[in-house]
């Protein structure tokens, strides 16, 4: 959700000229394509109303397992630090290097911070400064963004620790229901959060780690495309290969499930191996020239996926101050509008199709409203 650039031309142009654009500002589609992708799942899985009918890939696995629903978060991050190899490069083509870019990098997480800190302090109706999604995301791509100029290698073997160390403290720390025990309710993470961290507003702050490993994964994925290697799409296919399979191998082996609420490795590995390959698609279908009408059928990707930050925000504020804050008696008696919508269609329409209409409206609106800031080039970026 960095390296956003200010301003973006009309959609028109970004399609009609797209290899022409690419080449004068760096962007890749497949990674704006991606972003944008992965904003409209969470639009959609965060907002699907379609009460028991709801497709399992549509709600969150239970503990040890993966659904696309648990793949939306991690593939946030992993986004965050595809963005840290071209955001990096501009500000060393700008000039800023050593404790000037320090600076401006911790300035930028200290924004997002305070927007997520927003965001939640909305959500519940409370003031709260503790850890959320964009909180999360802020720490863990600044804590990339510092090892962001070191060579692919070498991001790769940090990675490959944090994530081995962490296991081993998932894996070896003693907590109440005994060494080695990782359920949903006993699990070390819980431990800490309970003992040390809730007491500080900083429950979470342990997820740092192995998101920050997620975020170098990003980066190390970037990188071929960043230098428009021939070999990308091997690089890639081979880097998103080896990631899923061993974090699906890990879990099958039982040392360790997948985990989204405490961010275990093997959930780590597979989110990233997906995201990979699904970036390594979109890269063949639009940027690597082979295909000449894929930029224009993922550009309705893109407009999302270049504007990030106000695709995760703004339909926030709208759900919470518009569709949850407003009464209206439309369907017959006073309720929230979004409720009055979600009534009303399923009064029309059915309950299935009706669900699905609010559902899709809903993303459908968000959308439309990221495209009215796209033809107009206000893209927010912290």
């Amino acid at each position: 959700m960095t390296g956003v650039p200010a301003t973006a031309p009309p959609p028109s142009t970004l399609v009609a000229d797209a290899p022409v654009a690419a080449r004068r500002t760096g962007r890749l589609t497949a990674l704006d394509a991606w972003r944008g992708l992965t904003v409209l799942l969470m639009l959609l899985v965060n907002n699907v109303a379609l009460g028991g009918r709801t497709p399992a890939q549509l709600i969150h696995a239970p503990f040890g397992g993966l659904t696309l629903t648990d793949l939306v978060f991690p593939w946030f991050l992993f986004c965050a630090g595809a963005a840290l190899p071209f955001s990096l490069a501009a500000m060393s083509r700008a000039g800023v290097t050593g404790w000037a870019r320090v600076r401006r990098l911790l300035g930028r997480a200290v924004l997002l911070y305070l927007v997520g800190a927003f965001v939640t302090s909305v959500t519940l109706g409370a003031f709260y400064l503790g850890l959320g999604v964009l909180q999360l995301i802020a720490l863990a791509t600044f804590c990339g963004a510092l090892l962001g100029g070191l060579r692919g290698r070498w991001q790769a073997v940090i990675a490959a620790g944090l994530l081995v160390g962490y296991g081993a403290f998932l894996a070896y720390t003693p907590h109440a229901a005994g060494i080695g025990v990782i359920s949903e309710a006993a699990n070390p993470v819980q431990a800490v959060n309970d003992t040390l961290l809730t007491p500080l507003g900083l429950r979470g702050l342990v997820s740092v780690i192995p998101t920050t490993a997620l975020v170098l994964l990003g980066s190390l994925a970037a990188r071929p495309l960043q230098a428009r290697d021939q070999k990308a799409p091997l690089r890639l296919l081979v880097l998103g290969g080896v990631l899923t399979a061993l974090g699906y191998g890990w879990a099958l082996s039982g040392h360790l499930p997948f985990a989204k609420a405490i961010w275990t490795p093997p959930y780590i590995l597979a989110s990233a191996g997906l995201a990979t390959l699904g970036i390594l698609a979109f890269y063949l279908l639009a940027d690597a020239g082979r295909f000449s009408q894929g930029q224009r059928l993922l550009a309705p990707l893109t407009i999302p996926g270049r504007n990030a930050l106000a695709g995760y925000v703004l339909p926030i504020l709208l759900k919470v101050w518009v569709l949850q804050g407003l009464t209206v008696t439309w369907a017959g008696k006073a309720q929230p509008m979004g409720a009055a919508l979600l009534s009303l269609a399923r009064t029309h329409l059915g309950a299935l199709a009706g669900g699905w209409t609010y559902t899709l409206g809903y993303v459908l609106a968000a959308w439309l409203g990221l495209a009215w800031m796209a033809r107009r080039g206000l893209i927010w970026k912290l």
